[in-house]
């Protein structure tokens, strides 16, 4: 306890963890953007991978929980290390910007925070299934059959989602500042890890300008598709399905009232 409140106290030490844990995010991130890609494919590809991984809830808890660790430590860390450099120099540059500083590197701070705000949108969107806020049909009512068993449709939940233009801009523009901010932090990761010098260094400002680009592509490549017509044709009777399905259940709730009030005149 007492090695973890002095790495804590310790601005290099929450480096180091900032690094970690950005290392383990960005682990995440390409996991989930090889799982997404998947929507390239047939309905049925990416609905049994979806279903595979709600068949092991220990291990999809497992991981959420832990990433929910990470982003906590990574932004507590984040937050801190900018308040004690303001702290220590209340006063600005001369000319508004330290020296060599780039504007992703200055920008941190608040490319996070939009990232993070993303992140809380997308888990309901496309996690919890909040029909408020998703701009069409109610996702719990797709559904689709998968080797004799009845399953959440996650091909037509994500063609359907993407179709609503402002979920596709709100995504496009969160990736754009995921891009932003893994351009400087997957460098600084390797920097606060102490793998900076003369020989690598231009090989790992290489690498983390491939990575953060093909992650870009991919993960932005996805919406885009969807708006230029991806799996329209299926959506769209997945869609159908789903809004006659809905029918009876909202006719019923309309006439309940009235058969109510029937009784009450009745009674009187």
């Amino acid at each position: 306890m007492n090695l973890l409140c002095s790495i804590w106290r310790s601005s290099l030490g929450k480096k180091y963890l900032m690094a970690l844990t950005g290392a383990a995010l960005l682990v995440f991130v390409i996991g989930h953007l090889v799982g997404n890609l998947q929507i390239f494919g047939s309905p049925d590809l990416i609905n049994a991978y979806a279903h595979f991984l709600k068949g092991k809830p220990a291990l999809l808890w497992g991981a959420r929980l832990g990433l929910l660790t990470c982003v906590g430590i990574h932004i507590a860390a984040a937050v801190s290390l900018v308040a004690r450099n303001r702290a220590a120099r209340p006063q600005g540059y001369e000319g508004g910007a330290a020296y060599a500083s780039t504007a992703a590197s200055r920008t941190m701070p608040v490319s996070g925070l939009v990232i993070l705000t993303f992140v809380v949108y997308h888990l309901l969107h496309f996690t919890a299934l909040k029909s408020g806020i998703n701009g069409t049909v109610d996702f719990n009512r797709l559904t689709t059959t998968l080797h004799d068993e009845r399953v959440a449709d996650v091909y037509a939940t994500m063609v359907l989602g993407f179709q609503v233009w402002w979920v596709a801009l709100f995504y496009l523009v969160a990736q754009t500042l995921l891009f932003v901010h893994l351009g400087h932090g997957v460098a600084a990761m390797f920097q606060s890890l102490g793998l900076r010098d003369h020989v690598w260094w231009p090989r790992i400002v290489l690498l983390s300008r491939v990575v953060t680009v093909a992650i870009f592509l991919g993960y932005a490549s996805i919406p885009v598709a969807v708006l230029g017509g991806l799996g329209s044709e299926y959506a769209g009777k997945a869609r159908l399905k789903a809004e006659s399905a809905a029918g009876p259940a909202k006719t019923a709730s309309v006439a309940s009232p009235g058969l109510a009030s029937l009784g009450k005149e009745v009674v009187r």
